[in-house]
């Protein structure tokens, strides 16, 4: 393969994402224990949006950030101490290089692809090796790039601490990617699956996704309480909690004595009230997750693999166009995820 001698990357500077730059620069040549990947889609999160608007918490946001932290590409060179990886093979980076395995810490964070340091909205990019996962074999590039972020947060928090198992229930709330990928994992587990949205027609696809029980929340302002419904008054094992100060409270009200509350996000606006009374009262578990390492990465892949799982790729743009993904992803009219295919081989 002849590589180009420049190539194109998008840079953010906090000025919101309708002002991303599309750039040229010098190709980047690998360091001994790094490859370079050839990325082929890169896959957006609500996380992109608010780093964008440079409203993210956590670790400063570099300058001229290149943004985006999930893609799916193929190796173009080695090298010179690499070992066990070849040219041709189809890769992703973990979110954060330097999460190997075990616990996240404040390195594993200020390792962050997309914000701390340069992501992946870019047509190359060098890659420490020990970073590296295999793409699953029957996943096409489009569909995996979206693993990085929101899979291996769904399965951090469905797997991570108490495994789901057959005969659990889990809340999913919303149909944006880390809940779409939460119902997928909670039905290949044999979970009953439990989903809530303010549209019909995204519920009925998530039904169509093995969604077991689904509630529109506007048509049922208090969906908690359907919850224990359905589970004959026992709570559920696992809430995927994205909404953050909106939904918390009706979450704990959801979970069974306890379970699990999985904190991933924060779309919900709302008074920020942590209920502590049902939390004591009911033993629950608060955990935040923050993404996952590469070991989780590497057995999440060996599951999407071995039982076919294919992520739901709502809208495919091209890399000319990245803006307009932004955009899209921003009007919340997706279900599952939005993707920016920057190869066009």
């Amino acid at each position: 393969m002849t590589l180009p001698q420049t190539v194109r990357a998008y840079r953010s500077n906090r000025e919101g994402y309708r002002k991303l730059q599309l750039t040229e620069g010098p190709l980047e040549q690998p360091k001994a224990m790094e490859v370079l990947v050839k990325v082929h889609s890169v896959s957006l999160n609500y996380r992109d949006i608010v780093i964008a608007r440079g409203l993210y918490p956590g670790p400063a946001i570099k300058d001229n950030v290149i943004p985006c932290s999930d893609m799916a590409g193929e190796i173009v060179a080695l090298g010179t101490d690499v070992e066990g990886w070849e040219v041709g093979a189809r890769v992703s980076a973990n979110f954060s290089l330097t999460h190997l395995d075990g616990d996240p810490s404040a390195k594993t964070r200020a390792n962050a692809l997309g914000a701390p340091i340069d992501g992946v909205l870019r047509e190359y990019m060098t890659v420490p090796v020990h970073s590296l996962v295999r793409l699953p074999a029957n996943l096409s590039y489009d569909e995996a790039s979206t693993l990085p972020c929101a899979a291996l947060t769904a399965w951090n928090a469905l797997v991570g601490l108490k495994p789901i198992k057959a005969g659990d229930y889990v809340l999913l709330l919303g149909t944006g990617g880390v809940s779409i990928f939460g119902l997928q994992l909670a039905v290949v587990s044999g979970a009953t699956a439990i989903v809530t949205s303010s549209s019909d027609e995204k519920l009925e696809f998530a039904k169509r996704l093995g969604a077991h029980h689904t509630i529109n929340y506007n048509k049922t302002k208090n969906w908690d309480e359907e919850v224990l419904r359905i589970t004959g008054g026992r709570g559920v094992d696992h809430v995927i909690e994205v909404g953050g100060a909106g939904t918390i409270a009706r979450s704990a009200n959801s979970a069974r004595h306890a379970g699990c509350v999985d904190l991933i996000g924060f779309v919900a606006e709302g008074a920020n009230q942590i209920p502590v009374e049902t939390v004591i009262s009911k033993a629950l578990i608060f955990r935040g997750v923050l993404i996952g390492s590469v070991a989780q990465f590497e057995a999440m892949n060996r599951l999407i693999e071995a039982r076919d799982i294919h992520p739901i790729v709502d809208k495919v743009f091209p890399f000319e166009e990245a803006i307009d993904a932004y955009a899209y992803l921003d009007s919340q009219k997706h279900v599952g995820k939005v993707v920016i295919r920057v190869s066009k081989n």
